[in-house]
């Protein structure tokens, strides 16, 4: 699932490239929303909520997607030819008189009035990248939970919005702990949450997320990606594990050092990963 600068960043090329302009065409390839009829109404505005895109069009209306796992939008000039994906991946088309925006393979794509949006992203904490960034008030929720897994915590968009898989990895990495670590045995979690904000504040003009300050390939990241691989800092063997709720570790690694990082893990006695009753929401 991307994390919440690159859609902060696909956020801000839809704006570039929509905010300002009428749609000619408005196709949007779902069955609930094949006969909206978008065509001649001017885009207010992109804006990204956490990992939520909403893009705002004149009546009152936004258009809420949610990229996932395999999502993606892309921008074109008129007659460029399209390289997201084969045409029947294509799930909505935005097109005005000089760009056309196309959304692949969305999994969640609907129609919301404006002043209703809190319908879809309400529940979501802070947002990092947001107006609304609150450090104090995402730690509280953190906190809220002193039990719980620190990487499963973060992960959870109730508590703070925008940190995914990547981050977690090398989050938890800077901060010497494991991410089965419990939260309240976290030291100085402020730190833990300020740094969230910085790394992403500080990614979320250019794809990929560079944590090491070195953007040579394959030295972009502490460990997260490089399980067998020396860890960069002491040289010992990276590992990974699933982590997470049982119902969404399929899609949850865990990467960690066992000399850098301080805390329980897989093998290691009271290492299991939570339990299934409080999975992350995104």
């Amino acid at each position: 699932m991307p994390e919440g600068d690159t859609v902060w960043l696909t956020a801000h090329r839809l704006h570039a490239a929509l905010a300002g302009q009428a749609l000619v065409r408005a196709d949007l390839r779902v069955p609930k929303l094949a006969t909206v009829d978008l065509a001649g109404r001017q885009v207010l505005d992109v804006v990204a909520r956490g990992k939520h895109l909403m893009t705002r069009i004149e009546g009152g209306m936004t258009l809420h997607s949610h990229l996932r796992m395999e999502g993606s939008w892309h921008v074109y000039g008129a007659g460029e030819r399209w390289r997201g994906g084969p045409t029947h991946q294509v799930r909505a088309v935005l097109e005005t008189d000089g760009r056309v925006a196309v959304g692949y393979r969305l999994p969640v794509l609907e129609l919301l009035r404006t002043d209703e949006e809190d319908e879809a992203v309400g529940h979501l904490g802070p947002d990092l990248l947001g107006p609304d960034w609150d450090a104090a008030r995402a730690l509280a929720r953190l906190s809220a939970d002193p039990d719980r897994p620190v990487g499963e915590a973060l992960l959870d968009q109730r508590n703070l919005a925008g940190v995914g898989n990547v981050y977690v990895a090398e989050l938890c990495f800077l901060r010497g702990v494991t991410p089965w670590t419990p939260f309240g045995r976290v030291p100085a979690p402020e730190r833990l949450v300020a740094l969230a904000r910085r790394l992403l504040v500080a990614n979320r003009d250019r794809p990929g997320h560079v944590t090491t300050g070195d953007t040579r390939r394959g030295r972009t990241h502490w460990v997260y990606g490089r399980e067998h691989q020396p860890c960069l800092r002491c040289g010992t063997t990276v590992r990974s594990a699933r982590h997470g709720s049982q119902d969404r570790q399929q899609d949850r690694v865990a990467y960690w050092c066992p000399r850098c990082q301080r805390g329980p893990a897989p093998g290691q006695g009271p290492a299991t990963p939570s339990s299934p009753s409080s999975p992350p929401h995104g």
